[in-house]
């Protein structure tokens, strides 16, 4: 593109600044009052005395610079098999051994992508002898290992055990209907599962 210099005396002709001229954003250039490079009949921008080859700018000739690479993309991350376990407790009303819901236990175990062992343990409450409760914390557990069969896990991996009204996990002094209340949390069975989970690592 042709370069036109630009005298002194012009620059004054045509009403361009010194200041301006000398302004940083257009150093070489003669500019406007606008501050904006002074462009010729001819579509050149005019440059004064002082201009070099450093003073170049995009809208004057020179190259854009190149843009940035984009970066890379970040590895996808890798799926690995780890163990995995949880806990949950299947709760009774009093002398009862009806299952209410497993779901919760159901839907974690469907989340694994590999089971591994179901783990029961039945208790009751202190209330009634020693052998009554022995048998009724075994028929809890046994009630618990059906639901979960008709909610089709491998009863192969299932074990249960029964220990009667021992372990409690709430001592109370009430009598009547009020004890029975207060024991509540003892009438139960806990539930341990152990498998393995795809996991991102």
């Amino acid at each position: 593109m042709k370069k036109l210099a630009l005298t002194t005396a012009l620059a004054l002709t045509l009403g361009i600044s010194a200041t301006a001229q000398a302004h940083p954003n257009h150093a070489g250039y003669a500019t406007t009052k606008a501050d904006t490079v002074w462009i010729s009949g001819t579509g050149d921008c005019w440059q004064h005395g002082f201009w070099t080859a450093d003073n170049k700018t995009v809208e004057c000739g020179a190259e854009a610079a190149a843009p940035a690479p984009a970066p890379a993309p970040a590895p996808a991350p890798k799926m690995m098999m780890m163990d995995a376990e949880e806990k949950h407790i299947v709760y009774f009303d009093f002398d009862s051994s009806a299952v209410t819901d497993v779901s919760a236990i159901v839907n974690y175990v469907g989340s694994l992508s590999k089971l591994t062992s179901i783990d029961l343990k039945g208790y009751t409450d202190r209330i009634g002898s020693n052998a009554y409760n022995d048998a009724l914390s075994q028929r809890r557990v046994e009630a618990v290992d059906a639901a979960l069969a008709n909610a089709g896990i491998d009863t192969n991996k299932i074990a249960t055990h029964s220990f009667g009204e021992t372990n409690p996990v709430k001592e109370c002094t009430n009598a009547g209907a009020s004890l029975k209340s207060c024991l509540a949390e003892n009438r139960r069975v806990e539930v341990t599962i152990n498998g393995q989970k795809q996991m991102k690592h």
